[in-house]
């Protein structure tokens, strides 16, 4: 017996940061869109618990506990007093440390196929405080859609959306930590009064309008400078897709993926078409939102890679 869970990718459509809390967190207005790339994590019970990945940029997940699918799969079985003696096979199409929660969507996958493979009947509320505890973009993964993320990104109202919204996301040829990103923006506002995180109530109006001109106006990222700073190539890439028709650019979350919004799935193309030729970055890909978050699949046969 096995579950298979698929699960969305992200893209921040404002991403106000304040101060560094005496945590080292920062508190944050995070307004999150899941968008139709997914990852697929297929949990089978095994002798103990081993992690297997593969899709783009396999080689660059971590297959030891440390990869939040583990954590999120010792998370539950702590909880219910058990052994998490599963194997945990992710099927990668999100970006590898690519700004668009790919390691937190695992996470939520491998929490939900787990929850169904044990059947341990856990409540929604419990499966989000064990997201809470894995990572501040967990929850939002497992919930998709669209939503606010406060506190330090965890804290999830969901958002109204009236329409669907089509994105080309360009991908760069390295990552970039997401750690580093924040430590930069700390640095840079060193000495600077910095404000208090605040939602953004025409982006609200927006997403219920399904107005895609309307959120071009008004998509933040407050991280976008630090992410610039520790890789100037990105301004080039954000260029290119804006010479190319998008409503607009900008850096996905932390980075360095870089997101541009179309008006619809023909100007989609249309900037697709040119970042590939651009030369600015690595490969390119087109999704449209939101998608549903964290989602048990169908019991079909399906191939599964092991290594």
């Amino acid at each position: 017996m096995s579950v298979t869970v698929r699960v969305p990718a992200k893209v921040n459509v404002q991403l106000a940061v304040g101060a560094a809390r005496p945590d080292g967190f920062h508190d944050l207005a995070n307004v999150f869109l899941a968008v139709g790339l997914y990852d697929e994590v297929t949990v089978t019970p095994a002798d103990g618990l081993r992690v297997t990945c593969t899709g783009p940029d396999a080689d660059q997940v971590p297959l030891d506990a440390t990869n939040l699918a583990a954590r999120a799969a010792i998370a539950l079985a702590e909880r219910y007093g058990r052994t998490p003696d599963v194997h945990l096979h992710i099927a990668k199409d999100i970006p590898v440390a690519g700004g668009m929660a790919g390691g937190s969507a695992d996470g939520a996958g491998a929490l939900l196929a787990c929850d169904a493979l044990w059947g341990t009947g856990a409540s929604r509320v419990e499966l989000l405080d064990i997201c809470a505890e894995l990572g501040s973009d967990v929850p939002f993964s497992l919930v998709g859609g669209a939503a606010l993320g406060t506190g330090r990104g965890e804290k999830l109202t969901a958002l109204e959306v009236g329409g669907t919204f089509h994105w080309v996301f360009a991908m760069a040829d390295r990552g970039l930590s997401t750690p580093a990103v924040f430590r930069e923006f700390d640095r840079l506002g060193a000495g600077t009064d910095i404000p208090e995180p605040v939602a953004s109530r025409e982006l609200f109006d927006a997403l219920a309008a399904g107005d895609p001109d309307a959120l071009a106006a008004a998509v933040t990222n407050d991280l976008q400078p630090a992410a610039l700073s520790l890789f100037p190539e990105l301004a080039g890439t954000l260029a290119a897709g804006r010479a190319a028709g998008a409503l607009t650019a900008l850096v996905s979350g932390s980075g360095p993926t870089t997101a541009f919004l179309a008006r619809d799935t023909e100007s989609a193309a249309k900037v697709a078409r040119a970042l590939r030729g651009s030369g600015t970055c690595r490969t390119v890909r087109t999704a449209s939102g939101p998608a549903p978050g964290a989602t048990v699949l169908p019991d079909v046969p399906r191939t599964m890679t092991s290594v």
